[in-house]
């Protein structure tokens, strides 16, 4: 029956099986019975058809007579409805032969629709509960709950072919809603509290199949998009600002151009078929074709991105420095032709697509810093507990290839890997890593402009917070090794004796060569651990500091108006702060909470942060901590010498040592920050000491100075720059032709 013919249209399958299956069918047959009868009664403006006909007033009172016995018709009294439509229908034909009306085609056309709607109705009166129960006993498709899957295949292939099958399939898949209904009616009459949860599972399930057999056509359509990206990114030349007139059909390029539209109209035919796809309700679920077709092209999104992260970000152990730039000028080609191409096809679907890549690909790679940071947290957070991590559209998960979890751990490994302290030398001045025995430019600002441009903005976020796990590791492993110290009985009594000699280091020392070596050769075993731990947390920060600086300089020419929105609320946040007494109560209401929570998210992604100032762990103040901070950093400056060549730059004082002067200095500044700031003035006094010792011992004997004395003042000129001291501590504690030297240097 022609009522009868699409289950979904009157049944939906629901919470309570057949029972509401049959409610639900007799309240659509009243509702389209209904419907047939007030287009059926429209006979009562017949009259005004046939005004200009000069129809007898007697034939125009006849067909209004007509509309009312049809209003008249009651759904309730169906068995005498029958008998009367039948008599109407005859009544319609006679009236045609007897008053020559067929001669009228507009008439005899509104005398047949009449006539249809009334068939309609006689078929709906003459559909009994029997036939109901009939149709719901034949139709149930409970025992093809695991079968369909074996017509998968068949179904996606017919898709491919003709994108117009999807409509076809909403049948199907409303039959397939139907093995829920005995199963759930049983439910339903023990009274169960289980009905709405076990409903709610099998209808996701249900869904579930129905995004795996649409899932096809993301899949074609990336594959038509893949050709899209070949074209556009290989062979399609950009065209220049001015432009000759006799090359304008060598940049025409009109074959490539002809493919990419052809392979644009595949894609919207594609789409075409689930966007004509009507809302339909799976189970209790409700699925929307054109959210469907969103959810499966993120999908098939993310595992493409994923797999291009996954494979070009694999470097083989001992590659040059040239291998990880190609590798990320690769990526980014790739990237960038996903990006262009999803913006190029975006009308043609229906989608925000500069928005789905956007959300994508910082999902993607969040996850994987998040996954990646797993190793330095104690309460780690599993893949499935991920604020990421998604059932409908998952990212997928690869295998490990080393020590690293994602793309993102090889990515930042590497990075370190060719920095490394011990085989290159960091020159501030021009940003850059140079090998220590060839002096080839290894890493400049360049190479993280195009790490932006592969991974994004999300992407370089995402290496400065796995760089900042890094550092606090360090931290913790130095913070351990000081608490031993500071603890051990034999290194009390040696800072105690050190202490008294020492005075409040205003006076000088009488033969401050013996007197500093050997202050310092108790711990010459330990400056060695010391120096490698500074240098790590220093190459780290140096990192950091590049990608701040790619970061804040992206900010500032793509979103210069939140930048400066951001720069003025970070500064009235600290005024704010500033201006509070210390002895005032603290506030830590939630909303300021949240607000400092918000607000550093946003200075980090724009770059508007300096991370030699970071706080990263958290210490205890020690009355010896500022004088053993000085032990370690005299004991380790022997190592190096300043380069005027080079800016004053600190290089190994044996060319070839494995060490360099600058991440030791950037890392003893941030170790002495998460220190109180009375500590880091003690190490500036101490310094201050031997400087004057020095030079009075020197002036006394017409020596010179010696080089530590030389390392010492260039230390504190970096430590300057860096904005670890002020000038006002070191005038109040180095003599004034030091200060003058500081300006000189």
């Amino acid at each position: 029956m022609d009522c009868l013919q699409e289950r979904g249209q009157w049944a939906p399958a629901g919470p309570c099986g057949c029972l509401y299956w049959r409610n639900a069918a007799n309240q659509n047959r009243k509702k389209r019975y209904m419907s047939w009868r007030s287009e059926s009664s429209k006979l009562r403006c017949f009259k005004i058809a046939c005004l200009n006909m000069r129809v007898i007033e007697k034939l125009q009172n006849w067909f209004a007579d007509m509309a009312k016995q049809v209003n008249n018709l009651n759904f309730e009294d169906l068995v005498l409805a029958g008998p009367r439509i039948i008599q109407l229908i005859q009544a319609l034909e006679e009236v045609q032969a007897f008053h020559q009306l067929e001669s009228n085609i507009q008439v005899k056309q509104f005398i047949m629709e009449t006539q249809d709607y009334l068939h309609k109705m006689i078929k709906m009166a003459n559909t009994k509960e029997d036939i109901l129960i009939n149709l719901d006993v034949v139709g149930d498709l409970s025992y093809a709950w695991q079968l369909i899957d074996s017509y998968t295949k068949q179904m996606q292939d017919g898709i491919k072919e003709n994108p117009s099958l999807v409509i076809k399939l909403r049948a199907t898949f409303l039959k397939m809603a139907s093995a829920m209904d005995h199963p759930l009616l049983r439910i339903l009459q023990a009274n169960s509290n289980d009905l709405e949860s076990v409903s709610r599972y099998y209808s996701g399930e249900l869904v579930a199949y129905v995004r795996k057999v649409l899932q096809i056509i993301p899949e074609t359509l990336f594959n038509l998009l893949a050709r899209i990206v070949d074209i556009q990114t290989n062979k399609l030349r950009e065209l220049p600002t001015r432009l000759d007139k006799d090359k304008m059909k060598d940049f025409a390029q009109l074959d490539e151009r002809l493919e990419v539209a052809r392979l644009t109209h595949a894609i919207s035919v594609f789409t075409e078929g689930i966007l004509q796809m009507k809302t339909t309700l799976v189970g209790i679920i409700k699925i929307d074709p054109k959210q469907l077709l969103e959810d499966g092209i993120r999908k098939e999104l993310v595992r493409l991105v994923a797999l291009a992260l996954h494979n070009d970000c694999m470097f083989p152990p001992k590659s040059k420095s040239t291998d990880f730039v190609q590798r990320l000028e690769i990526l980014g080609a790739k990237m960038d032709g996903f990006r262009r191409s999803f913006e190029y096809i975006q009308d043609y679907i229906e989608i925000y697509g500069l928005k789905i890549w956007q959300e994508e690909t910082s999902r993607i790679i969040n996850f994987s810093v998040e996954q990646e940071c797993n190793v330095f947290l104690r309460n780690k957070i599993p893949e499935w507990e991920s604020v990421y991590q998604s059932r409908t559209i998952p990212i997928p998960k690869f295998p490990p290839v080393d020590i690293s979890v994602s793309f993102i751990g090889r990515l930042a490994r590497e990075l370190v890997r060719i920095t490394d302290p011990k085989v290159t030398v960091y020159i501030d001045q021009i940003t850059s890593w140079f090998d220590v025995r060839t002096r080839q430019e290894l890493v400049n600002i360049t190479v993280f402009r195009k790490l932006q441009h592969a991974l994004g903005a999300p992407g370089v976020a995402g290496l400065d917070r796995l760089y900042s796990f890094m550092i606090v590791r360090e931290l913790q492993s130095l913070q351990r090794t000081l608490d031993d110290l500071l603890r051990d009985k034999t290194w009390i009594a040696h800072y105690q004796a050190l202490a008294k000699a020492i005075g409040m280091g205003q006076s000088s020392i009488a033969q401050p060569a013996k007197f500093y070596t050997q202050a310092t050769s108790k711990g010459a075993k330990l400056w060695p651990f010391m120096l490698e731990t500074f240098q790590k947390i220093g190459q780290l920060q140096l990192l950091r500091r590049q990608l701040a600086y790619e970061l804040r300089t992206v900010s500032r020419f793509d979103s210069k108006h939140l930048v400066a929105a951001l720069e003025t609320l970070n500064e009235a946040v600290l005024t704010d702060i500033k201006s509070k007494p210390l002895d005032a109560p603290r506030d830590d209401g939630k909303e300021q909470s949240f607000l400092m929570y918000e607000l550093a998210e946003y200075l980090q992604w724009t770059g508007l942060t300096e991370p030699l100032s970071q706080i990263y762990v958290g210490t205890r103040k020690d009355s010896y901590l500022g004088l053993a901070m000085f032990l370690s950093f005299l004991g380790i400056c022997n190592t190096f010498i300043p380069a005027p060549n080079l800016g004053n730059t600190l290089v190994p004082r044996r060319r070839y040592d494995p060490v360099d002067g600058t991440p030791f200095l950037v890392g003893f500044v941030t170790v002495m920050k998460q220190f109180h700031a009375d500590d880091t003035r003690q190490v500036v006094q101490l310094i201050g000491q031997y400087l004057r010792s020095v030079v009075e011992t020197a002036k006394a004997t017409n020596g010179d100075f010696g080089p530590d004395a030389a390392t010492l003042v260039v230390s504190l000129q970096w430590m300057l720059l860096y904005g670890a001291i002020s000038k006002d501590v070191v005038a109040s504690y180095v003599p004034g032709y030091v200060i003058r030297a500081l300006q000189t240097v």
